[in-house]
């Protein structure tokens, strides 16, 4: 009976333990949208202000991360912050509402840009997350930046919210160790209703493949377009994408601007 109840003890302190495992973690990085430095079709001077976080479009607008997480049924603000660095204009925590999720997003001033997009790839591929996301436009048409760094082990979740962001970014995050889970095949709008979307997608142990339809989903019901034409957006990812050579240097040959939404929120 002895070794029995001992069994019996050690069963119930393991199911103890897994009932309190740490939330899932989940970094946002969001570079604002800017008119003056960043090489987008320009949208209206207020919410193109990349120094203005509350009307901008990726953030203060209805569709922007900072509008839209807050106001959503599916997560609450457990912390929010201003002018965490001159660099750094807004931070915002949540927790899911449902499940056990934990979310930290940053505004990045639109001039920074480049800081923003090396800060997204360092936490990648840091290991330290279970998904990270970049939302905003395709600096990497701009200009180019290192490799992000190896960790060995690292297997994070990657989405990115921007143009033409399989080309640019699977090969660089794949190569990290990275698993991208959304990625974009055509220029698009980045709102966040695309992320909501995929996280939802996401915790639930979806494949890439549900993933990309909820997004799709989405994408179709705020942009008023067919589902087949929304999912042309995202790219089809197969479950091990594998690295392949780096893309041309934008300095090589022309590079598209970015669109405003068709329907501006």
């Amino acid at each position: 009976m002895k070794p029995l109840f001992l069994l019996i003890h050690v069963l119930l302190a393991l199911s103890t333990l897994s009932s309190h495992a740490a939330p899932k973690q989940i970094r946002v990085f969001v570079a604002l949208c800017d008119n003056k430095s960043q090489g987008i079709i320009p949208v209206g001077e207020k919410i193109g202000n990349g120094d203005t976080p509350d009307a901008n479009l990726y953030w203060g607008c209805s569709d922007g991360f900072g509008s839209l997480f807050p106001r959503s049924k599916l997560w609450k603000v457990t912390d929010s912050r201003k002018d965490v660095s001159p660099t750094i204009l807004r931070r915002l925590s949540l927790h899911h509402t449902s499940a056990d999720l934990d979310l930290v997003a940053d505004a990045y001033r639109g001039s920074q840009i480049q800081q923003c997009l090396k800060d997204f790839e360092s936490a990648a591929a840091s290991g330290k997350f279970d998904l990270v996301a970049f939302i905003g436009h395709n600096g990497l048409m701009d200009f180019q930046l290192p490799p992000p760094p190896i960790t060995k082990g690292n297997k994070t979740d990657v989405a990115v919210l921007c143009c033409l962001s399989d080309k640019y970014f699977s090969p660089r995050l794949t190569a990290a160790g990275c698993r991208p889970i959304l990625m974009t095949s055509q220029l698009m709008y980045p709102g966040a209703f695309l992320l909501q979307a995929a996280i939802e997608s996401w915790h639930s142990g979806a494949s890439t493949a549900s993933i990309r339809s909820a997004a799709a989903a989405a994408y179709a019901k705020n942009q008023h377009i067919s589902r087949k034409a929304a999912s042309g957006v995202f790219a089809n990812l197969t479950p091990s994408p594998q690295p392949s050579p780096q893309p041309s240097s934008p300095a090589s040959s022309p590079q598209p601007s970015c669109p405003p939404p068709s329907r501006m929120p």
